[in-house]
């Protein structure tokens, strides 16, 4: 079990959400910190593509400053 203090401005907008939802402030409150947690859990952008980055490279080094011209490039030569 975990009590806790909360400003009277929280207080409020929890009674009023658990009402608006049906739900009791317990529930709301159990909901909420899991989906905090869940959020928390997920892997970051980087963590998820570990291990591609770096693993693919190319002996040209502008590959990334100048990729809007090189696309650009590609477009228009597909369509004269």
């Amino acid at each position: 079990m975990i009590t806790l203090r909360l400003e009277s401005e929280l207080e409020e907008k929890i009674n009023q959400t658990a009402k608006k939802m049906g739900l009791s402030k317990s529930e709301l409150i159990r909901k909420s910190i899991t989906e905090f947690i869940g959020k928390i859990d997920k892997e970051s952008a980087w963590e998820l593509g570990e291990g591609i980055f770096g693993k693919y490279s190319s002996t040209e080094e502008s590959l990334s400053r100048d990729r809007k011209i090189r696309i650009k490039e590609k477009v228009q030569a597909k369509y004269e």
